[in-house]
């Protein structure tokens, strides 16, 4: 099967197949149930869908290392992970496929983020337990919600609509909620055997269960008592058939085999009895394949007779290919060629740029130059955006980043000149060119000072096109790279005020996870034209190992061959990111 599932996902590099095929096995020896839910998914999501869960399944087995040593792990596995995302390969092998598969499927880097931050505390937690609900939902959720999400998101972006209605939200929470109360009784003796009882401090109180009773395996009336309850706790939020009521065949089928396989968890916890306390318990093999075998052959049979809209180009190991269209990207034209005829040129896919960031300098003086006024040159800088933006698509560069207008610029230009400038940036959304093509629309900036429909109309093109494919265009407007990193600061003071960083350390991924855009990768081309040699406030954390290309020409002078060509230079560079250089 995983062989097949590698070719319906195009995954030929012998080495991206041996780093999946690790995936396949780690999870399935690590946590069993859960993997065989994830051979219920599409099989050209397997693999990918096998990655985040073997990375799920490393930062657990880390965080039970316990204390200062496991976050300090953590850390460190993290801190690879963030730097093979930049590069775009990993020699670990849990780590190559993750980072192939969040480049194939989009995922954000924020989620990853937020589950290690979740362990993180885990480790490094000396309270305990849990004072109520409250708070022991709000430790564990994002253990797994994360994980959850990317894969209702890699539905979603390979056309499987898995709609969750908004009135039984609540189900849905609660639904979280017996999965982790699943897995804290299962492993409650791994847990007590690290000195911690992961159950609501409430409902131990409620049975006269005192801590002591749990660390030290005493199997009182209370203690009985007390997972009685919790079983039928877990039983009644699993029990809910309108949590798949209305979804699509194969989803229907994931989510209800996946609360039959939590079931028999809680009969083996409910069978073990005094046990519980001293060992993990689990349903046995059989168990497991009387759910799962027949849910195996009627997924099979439901994602041949309602197949995936769409085919998937997977990238080749080091560089990251554009995805072919998926449901939100039929009926988009293509980029509009060049007046000239000009074409694109062949780039090698792995020294090619995968995040350009531009400064578009040189308006006011090409217009002064000609006898025109600012506003003339504002206009044709805009013309001159969207032959680029037509030459980036054209190309397949994945994400391209623009400086339309900086904090500054706004504060200490004429009015006037900035009126006109929205104003022809306004018309150039209305068209509905951008909308037409087959790429994802998002604002970098803030709002204050710039008209509510201008504001309305960049929120809605990010709206129309947050679900599709193909080019990453990033508008930084009313932007400032400090202001960005002044927001993350007040995201994350705000947050450790709401008790939510408890014993975590600041450190790049939590910071990054707190950027506007902290999603997007860093930059690999910073290039500026105009002849000035600054980077102007503009993108100061994801720059931070950026090439720069400083060019003399002006921005209304250039098309789209000239972003070309500053591509083709930048295939040229060889970037260390600190290292010694080959010999």
């Amino acid at each position: 099967m995983f062989a097949a599932d590698c070719t319906r996902a195009e995954i030929h590099d012998p080495q991206l197949r041996a780093a999946y095929r690790k995936c396949y096995d780690y999870g399935r020896s690590t946590r069993r149930e859960d993997f065989l839910i994830s051979l219920l998914m599409p099989p050209q999501l397997r693999p990918a869908c096998c990655a985040l869960f073997a990375a799920l399944c490393v930062a657990d087995d880390l965080a039970d290392t316990g204390g200062s040593e496991g976050s300090k792990r953590l850390r460190a596995w993290q801190d690879a992970l963030d730097t093979d995302l930049r590069l775009g390969t990993s020699e670990d092998p849990v780590r190559r496929a993750l980072v192939h598969a969040m480049w194939c499927w989009n995922l954000s880097a924020g989620d990853v983020d937020a589950t290690f931050a979740a362990f993180h505390q885990d480790a490094l937690r000396t309270a305990p337990a849990a004072a109520t609900w409250q708070e022991w939902r709000r430790r564990s959720r994002n253990t797994i919600t994360p994980f959850l999400e990317q894969c209702l998101k890699m539905l979603r972006h390979a056309g499987v609509d898995t709609p969750l209605h908004l009135h039984h939200l609540d189900s849905y929470q609660r639904l979280a909620d017996a999965l982790l109360l699943t897995d804290a009784l299962t492993d409650l003796a791994e847990d007590l055997g690290r000195g911690a009882a992961a159950l609501p401090a409430e409902e131990l109180q409620r049975f006269g269960v005192t801590e002591a009773d749990l660390l030290e395996r005493r199997w009182t009336p209370q203690v009985q008592a007390l997972i009685s309850h919790l079983l039928g706790q877990a039983r009644s939020w699993l029990d809910n058939p309108q949590l798949w009521a209305g979804l699509p065949t194969g989803p229907a089928l994931m989510m209800r085999t996946g609360c039959n396989l939590y079931h028999a968890r809680l009969r083996a916890v409910e069978q073990a009895g005094p046990a519980v306390l001293r060992r993990t318990v689990q349903p046995s093999r059989a168990a497991g394949w009387r759910i799962t075998g027949p849910a195996r052959l009627m997924a099979a049979a439901a994602w041949r007779l309602f197949p995936l809209p769409t085919r998937r180009t997977v990238p080749v190991p080091t560089r990251p290919a554009l995805s072919v269209p998926r449901t939100a990207d039929r009926g988009l034209l293509p980029p509009r060629p060049h007046p000239g005829g000009a074409r694109p040129p062949t780039l090698e896919p792995e020294r090619m740029p995968r995040h350009v960031a531009v400064i578009m300098d040189g308006n006011g003086r090409w217009a002064t130059a000609r006898g025109l006024t600012r506003s003339d040159g504002h206009e044709a800088g805009v013309r001159m955006l969207v032959d680029a933006v037509h030459g980036a698509l054209e190309i397949g560069l994945p994400y391209l980043t623009v400086y339309l207008l900086s904090t500054e610029n706004r504060e200490k230009r004429p009015p006037e000149e900035i009126d006109n400038l929205l104003t022809f940036a306004r018309e150039q959304l209305l068209s509905g060119e951008f909308l037409q093509r087959r790429m994802r629309i998002r604002w970098a900036g803030l709002p204050d000072g710039l008209p509510v429909d201008f504001t309305d109309l960049l929120h809605n093109h990010e709206q129309v096109t947050k679900d599709r494919t193909g080019l990453n265009l990033t508008f930084c407007l009313n932007y400032g790279g400090r202001n960005e990193l002044i927001q993350a600061a007040n995201s994350m003071t705000d947050a450790a005020r709401a008790g939510q960083l408890d014993g975590v350390r600041v450190s790049e991924h939590l910071l990054r996870s707190r950027l506007p855009l902290g999603e997007l990768p860093d930059v690999d081309l910073l290039w500026r034209t105009g002849g000035e040699q600054r980077i102007s406030n503009f993108l100061p954390w994801h720059t931070a190992y950026a090439e720069l290309l400083f060019t003399d020409k002006l921005w209304p002078d250039m098309d789209r061959r000239d972003l070309w060509q500053a591509m083709t230079d930048y295939t040229h560079r060889n970037r260390r990111y600190g290292a010694v250089p080959a010999q």
